[in-house]
């Protein structure tokens, strides 16, 4: 069965929902942004935890009433309704133009709007009751949401790490839909929370690794147990505490940031590595060298590597082929 709703957005609700779906690439076949498929999937994942943290939310404010006051159980619940849906549902910008969006459902999501349409409705549309499980679903950490779109991949390596099984899979990222086959040793979300990242070891190529969850698909749980490398184990924990998108060698960096560079260390925040030391213009790094590449590569004249030297040819080389394309 498939149904098309009619659903009213804000359009600071709507743009946000897009960047999570672009994020974690749901995509059509021309590569456009598939904010139905993502919907579909946020409503089938969240629905039973926003169902329970509403209830959860409405008992303990009714709770709260009936203690301090003497006011009904019935009044109490009515107050408690209007609480919620006047100071907590209630949009920051309420005079914010609002979109509408056609949202196409079938399967499961198809199955959860009956169930919402035949028993949440209350004096509320199936329009709001979305919009606002939408918005509680934006209020969370982004790392947080991408666990719950992708809840099946996350539980199947929650599984596998408990159990030091093997997992298989493929990504999004991945040639020729290549398959891995590790063996993992942690679930990490970045230090700006934006997405979670598993590290492990490559058996193939017997190397670590890291793999963004939002990117893995087809995780297979094997019946193959594994015991964990103690040292390997000691350097991927530290690489989840500082840089889980990056296990790449960890070098000892100099970079000098001349007045703008300063200025944009400051202002560019995501996946900014950690300083060891200032000194003047002069930078110092004990970091990822991949991180530091793809870091400041978006500094072009105002950073300079010192060293170490692999880190800057790795930089010259980026702006000597940009340059060369640039001045056909």
């Amino acid at each position: 069965m498939t149904e098309k709703y009619k659903i009213y957005l804000s359009e600071d609700t709507r743009s946000r929902l897009i960047n999570d779906a672009e994020l974690f690439e749901f995509t059509k076949k021309d590569e456009t942004v598939n904010l139905n498929a993502f919907l579909k999937t946020l409503i089938v994942n969240y629905f039973d935890r926003y169902r329970h943290d509403s209830d959860a939310l409405l008992n303990n404010i009714i709770s709260d009433l009936t203690a301090m006051t003497s006011i009904s159980d019935k009044d109490a619940s009515a107050l408690a309704d209007k609480i919620v849906s006047t100071y907590i549902k209630n949009e920051k910008i309420t005079s914010s133009k609002n979109i509408a969006v056609t949202l196409t459902v079938s399967g499961s999501s198809y199955d959860i709007i009956r169930i919402i349409e035949n028993n949440m409705l209350k004096d509320t549309s199936l329009s709001q009751y979305l919009k606002d499980m939408f918005n509680s679903y934006l209020s969370i950490p982004r790392s947080e949401r991408e666990a719950i779109i992708f809840m099946d991949t996350y539980e199947d390596i929650e599984k596998a790490l408990k159990t030091k099984r093997v997992i298989t899979f493929t990504t999004t990222s991945s040639e020729d839909n290549r398959s891995f086959t590790v063996e993992p040793y942690f679930i990490a979300p970045s230090k700006e929370e934006l997405c979670n990242y598993l590290l492990c070891r490559d058996i193939r190529s017997n190397t670590p690794r890291t793999f963004r969850i939002s990117r893995i698909r087809s995780a297979f749980v094997t019946s193959d147990n594994f015991e964990p490398d103690e040292a390997l184990k000691k350097e991927l924990q530290e690489k989840a505490i500082r840089s889980p998108h990056s296990v790449s060698k960890t070098v000892s960096a100099v970079i000098k940031l001349n007045k703008f560079g300063k200025r944009m260390f400051r202002v560019i925040t995501k996946n900014r590595p950690l300083v060891s030391k200032i000194d003047g213009d002069l930078y110092y790094f004990d970091w990822p060298e991949l991180q530091l590449e793809e870091y400041f590569k978006r500094f072009g004249r105002d950073a300079v590597v010192i060293e170490p030297a692999s880190l800057k040819e790795r930089l010259r080389k980026y702006y000597y082929y940009a340059l060369r394309e640039y001045s056909k």
